[in-house]
Protein backbone atom coordinates (compact mmCIF):
# COMPACT_ATOMS: atom_id res chain seq x y z
CA UNK A 1 0.00 0.00 0.00
CA UNK A 2 1.25 3.43 -0.77
CA UNK A 3 -0.09 4.61 3.04
CA UNK A 4 1.47 3.78 6.42
CA UNK A 5 -2.12 3.88 7.59
CA UNK A 6 -4.25 0.98 9.00
CA UNK A 7 -6.81 1.46 6.82
CA UNK A 8 -8.95 -1.10 9.25
CA UNK A 9 -9.48 1.31 11.71
CA UNK A 10 -9.95 4.26 9.69
CA UNK A 11 -13.31 6.36 10.70
CA UNK A 12 -15.44 7.96 8.36
CA UNK A 13 -13.49 11.51 8.49
CA UNK A 14 -10.17 9.56 8.55
CA UNK A 15 -11.53 8.10 5.07
CA UNK A 16 -12.66 11.78 3.67
CA UNK A 17 -9.28 12.94 4.88
CA UNK A 18 -7.40 10.83 3.36
CA UNK A 19 -9.21 10.73 -0.22
CA UNK A 20 -8.49 14.70 -0.18
CA UNK A 21 -4.89 14.19 0.55
CA UNK A 22 -4.41 11.38 -2.45
CA UNK A 23 -6.25 14.34 -4.63
CA UNK A 24 -3.61 17.09 -3.00
CA UNK A 25 -1.22 15.16 -3.59
CA UNK A 26 -1.89 14.13 -6.85
CA UNK A 27 -2.63 17.85 -8.27
CA UNK A 28 0.62 19.00 -6.61
CA UNK A 29 2.67 16.22 -8.70
CA UNK A 30 0.68 17.61 -12.06
CA UNK A 31 0.85 20.78 -11.45
CA UNK A 32 5.24 20.47 -10.81
CA UNK A 33 5.15 18.68 -14.17
CA UNK A 34 2.90 21.43 -16.31
CA UNK A 35 6.25 23.85 -14.85
CA UNK A 36 8.13 21.38 -15.74
CA UNK A 37 7.33 21.33 -19.21
CA UNK A 38 5.76 24.27 -20.14
CA UNK A 39 1.88 24.58 -19.66
CA UNK A 40 1.86 27.03 -22.88
CA UNK A 41 0.56 25.38 -25.93
CA UNK A 42 -1.54 21.56 -26.60
CA UNK A 43 1.60 19.86 -25.37
CA UNK A 44 2.53 17.36 -22.15
CA UNK A 45 2.81 20.44 -19.81
CA UNK A 46 -0.38 21.95 -20.85
CA UNK A 47 -2.28 18.54 -20.46
CA UNK A 48 -0.61 18.29 -16.75
CA UNK A 49 -1.83 21.87 -16.06
CA UNK A 50 -5.17 20.37 -16.38
CA UNK A 51 -5.01 17.49 -14.61
CA UNK A 52 -3.73 19.52 -11.69
CA UNK A 53 -6.88 21.71 -12.10
CA UNK A 54 -9.16 18.10 -12.07
CA UNK A 55 -7.62 16.86 -9.50
CA UNK A 56 -8.08 20.16 -7.14
CA UNK A 57 -11.57 20.02 -8.21
CA UNK A 58 -11.92 16.69 -6.62
CA UNK A 59 -10.40 17.74 -3.69
CA UNK A 60 -12.44 20.52 -3.17
CA UNK A 61 -15.40 18.62 -3.82
CA UNK A 62 -14.25 15.70 -0.90
CA UNK A 63 -12.90 18.27 1.32
CA UNK A 64 -16.57 19.94 0.77
CA UNK A 65 -18.17 16.67 1.86
CA UNK A 66 -15.93 16.30 4.65
CA UNK A 67 -16.84 19.68 5.93
CA UNK A 68 -20.57 19.11 5.58
CA UNK A 69 -20.56 15.73 7.93
CA UNK A 70 -17.55 16.86 10.44
CA UNK A 71 -17.38 20.47 10.56
CA UNK A 72 -13.86 22.03 11.47
CA UNK A 73 -12.84 19.03 13.47
CA UNK A 74 -9.10 18.43 13.36
CA UNK A 75 -8.04 16.24 10.36
CA UNK A 76 -5.78 12.78 11.63
CA UNK A 77 -4.62 12.14 8.62
CA UNK A 78 -2.55 14.12 5.76
CA UNK A 79 -0.96 14.41 2.87
CA UNK A 80 2.31 13.17 5.10
CA UNK A 81 1.04 10.22 5.43
CA UNK A 82 0.36 8.60 1.76
CA UNK A 83 2.94 8.19 -1.27
CA UNK A 84 2.31 7.88 -4.85
CA UNK A 85 -1.37 6.72 -4.11
CA UNK A 86 -2.69 8.49 -7.78
CA UNK A 87 0.17 10.78 -8.39
CA UNK A 88 2.51 10.05 -10.96
CA UNK A 89 5.89 8.82 -10.40
CA UNK A 90 8.11 11.77 -9.81
CA UNK A 91 10.55 11.13 -12.67
CA UNK A 92 7.84 10.67 -15.19
CA UNK A 93 7.51 13.67 -17.33
CA UNK A 94 10.93 14.34 -19.38
CA UNK A 95 11.02 17.19 -22.00
CA UNK A 96 10.55 14.93 -25.02
CA UNK A 97 7.08 13.19 -24.25
CA UNK A 98 4.72 12.83 -26.63
CA UNK A 99 1.25 14.04 -26.04
CA UNK A 100 -0.05 10.39 -26.28
CA UNK A 101 2.93 9.78 -23.31
CA UNK A 102 1.35 11.87 -21.00
CA UNK A 103 -2.35 10.96 -21.38
CA UNK A 104 -0.86 7.18 -21.00
CA UNK A 105 0.94 8.44 -17.26
CA UNK A 106 -2.27 9.82 -16.18
CA UNK A 107 -4.39 6.89 -17.16
CA UNK A 108 -1.74 4.86 -15.56
CA UNK A 109 -2.20 7.67 -12.17
CA UNK A 110 -5.50 6.84 -12.07
CA UNK A 111 -5.65 3.33 -12.72
CA UNK A 112 -3.23 3.30 -9.70
CA UNK A 113 -5.72 5.21 -7.72
CA UNK A 114 -8.53 2.34 -8.46
CA UNK A 115 -6.26 -0.12 -7.59
CA UNK A 116 -5.54 1.59 -4.24
CA UNK A 117 -9.06 1.51 -3.27
CA UNK A 118 -10.01 -1.25 -4.83
CA UNK A 119 -7.19 -3.32 -3.12
CA UNK A 120 -7.86 -1.51 0.67
CA UNK A 121 -11.77 -2.67 0.27
CA UNK A 122 -11.06 -6.32 2.12
CA UNK A 123 -9.45 -4.73 4.80
CA UNK A 124 -12.08 -2.18 5.65
CA UNK A 125 -14.30 -2.97 8.52
CA UNK A 126 -16.77 0.47 8.85
CA UNK A 127 -19.52 0.32 6.33
CA UNK A 128 -19.76 3.80 5.89
CA UNK A 129 -16.10 3.51 5.15
CA UNK A 130 -16.41 0.54 2.54
CA UNK A 131 -19.29 2.71 0.73
CA UNK A 132 -16.80 5.41 0.30
CA UNK A 133 -13.70 3.62 -1.15
CA UNK A 134 -16.43 1.75 -3.23
CA UNK A 135 -17.72 4.93 -4.71
CA UNK A 136 -13.98 6.23 -5.11
CA UNK A 137 -12.75 3.15 -6.63
CA UNK A 138 -15.64 3.33 -9.28
CA UNK A 139 -14.95 7.27 -9.83
CA UNK A 140 -11.54 6.42 -10.51
CA UNK A 141 -12.71 3.43 -13.20
CA UNK A 142 -14.51 6.45 -14.48
CA UNK A 143 -11.48 8.82 -14.85
CA UNK A 144 -9.75 5.64 -16.49
CA UNK A 145 -12.25 6.20 -19.10
CA UNK A 146 -12.64 9.50 -19.78
CA UNK A 147 -9.01 9.69 -20.58
CA UNK A 148 -8.94 6.69 -22.94
CA UNK A 149 -12.18 8.50 -24.82
CA UNK A 150 -9.65 11.42 -24.92
CA UNK A 151 -6.89 9.55 -26.20
CA UNK A 152 -8.85 8.43 -29.10
CA UNK A 153 -9.31 11.98 -30.05
CA UNK A 154 -6.14 12.36 -29.97
CA UNK A 155 -4.40 13.55 -33.68
CA UNK A 156 -2.37 10.63 -35.18
CA UNK A 157 0.58 12.94 -34.66
CA UNK A 158 -0.08 12.55 -30.70
CA UNK A 159 2.88 9.76 -30.68
CA UNK A 160 5.53 11.88 -31.88
CA UNK A 161 8.19 12.96 -29.95
CA UNK A 162 9.45 16.31 -29.95
CA UNK A 163 12.80 17.11 -30.34
CA UNK A 164 15.10 19.15 -28.09
CA UNK A 165 18.49 19.66 -28.44
CA UNK A 166 20.30 18.73 -25.01
CA UNK A 167 22.84 21.14 -25.03
CA UNK A 168 19.96 23.86 -25.82
CA UNK A 169 17.76 22.61 -23.39
CA UNK A 170 17.50 22.65 -19.44
CA UNK A 171 17.12 19.03 -18.47
CA UNK A 172 13.63 18.36 -15.88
Amino acid sequence: MATRLNLSTLSLQDALDLATAIEEEACKRYALFANQLGRGGSGPGSFFASMAQNEEKHRVQLSDRRKAMFGDAPARVSIDDLFDVEAPEMGAPRRSMSLLQAYELAKSSEQKAYDFYDGALPNITDPDVRTLFVELRDEETEHVRMIEAEIAKLPKNANVEPFFDVDESPSL
